[in-house]
C-alpha cells in the first residue's frame, strides 16, 4: 500500500516529497592505456522512476571523469565543487591535474561532510604519469585505488561475477565487454537500476562515449 502524507491542502503520495536518489549501478576498469567507465541511467524518487535516461558519468577535466551514486543532489554538488577547485589548480600550475589529485579532492569533501552527505563516487581517468587509474571514494570518505571498482545498490548483486571474470591485462574491448555485461546483470536484478548503459572510454588520445539502449542489453538467462 502506498504511504500518504497529509498537507494543509491535499493528501499526496510519499514519492512526491522524497529526494532524488541515484540507487544505481556504476563501474570503472583500468587497462593499459586508459580506463572504461560505465553506469546505468535510472534515477528514482522514492519508488517512482523520476528519470530513466540520466547521465551519471560526469566530466571533471578533459581526461578525468566520475561516476556518481547516492543522493543526486549531493553528488552533483560535490562534483561541481571538485570541478571548481580543479580549475583553480590547473590555472595555478599551468598543467592538467593528476587523477590522484582529483580523487583526493573528492575524498576531502566526502570525509569532511560524511555526516550530511549520501555520496559514493568512482573517480577515474588518465594522466601521463600513472596512465589509467581507478579510485573508489566510499560513503564514509575512504579513498582506495583499485584495478576495477563497482558501486551503487546494483553492485551487491555482481561482486561474485566481477571477481570471477576480471583478470589483469585485459584489452580496451575486453574491458568494455566486462563493464557492459556486469552492468546488465546488475540492472536485471536491482529494482533501483535500469534504463540504458552509458560507457566512457578515456585514453591519452581522448575520450569516447558509447551507448547501449535498453533493448540491446546483454541477456544471460538464454545461455
Amino acid at each position: 500500500m502506498e504511504l500518504l502524507q497529509s498537507t494543509n491542502h491535499a493528501v499526496i503520495p510519499d514519492w512526491m516529497s522524497a529526494e532524488h536518489s541515484m540507487g544505481t549501478s556504476i563501474m570503472a576498469v583500468s587497462f593499459d592505456g586508459g580506463v572504461v567507465m560505465g553506469a546505468d541511467s535510472r534515477t528514482t524518487t522514492g519508488s517512482y522512476i523520476a528519470n530513466r535516461v540520466s547521465d551519471k558519468i560526469t566530466p571533471i577535466t578533459s581526461q578525468i571523469y566520475c561516476c556518481r551514486s547516492g543522493s543526486a543532489a549531493d553528488t552533483q554538488a560535490i562534483s561541481d565543487y571538485v570541478r571548481y577547485y580543479t580549475d583553480q589548480h590547473t590555472i595555478e600550475l599551468n598543467q592538467e591535474p593528476r587523477v590522484k589529485t582529483v580523487a583526493s579532492l573528492f575524498r576531502e569533501l566526502c570525509y569532511a561532510n560524511k555526516a550530511n552527505l549520501m555520496a559514493g563516487i568512482i573517480c577515474a581517468g588518465y594522466d601521463d604519469i600513472e596512465g589509467g587509474q581507478v579510485y573508489n571514494i566510499t560513503l564514509g570518505g575512504s579513498l582506495v585505488k583499485q584495478p576495477f571498482s563497482i558501486g551503487g545498490s546494483g553492485s551487491t548483486y555482481i561482486y561474485g561475477y566481477c571477481d570471477s571474470k576480471f583478470r589483469e591485462g585485459m584489452s580496451r574491448d575486453e574491458c568494455m565487454e566486462f563493464v557492459t555485461n556486469s552492468l546488465a546483470l546488475a540492472m536485471s536484478r536491482d529494482g533501483s537500476s535500469g534504463g540504458v548503459i552509458r560507457l566512457v572510454v578515456i585514453e591519452k588520445s581522448g575520450v569516447t562515449r558509447h551507448f547501449v539502449p535498453g533493448n540491446k542489453l546483454p541477456t544471460f538467462w538464454d545461455q
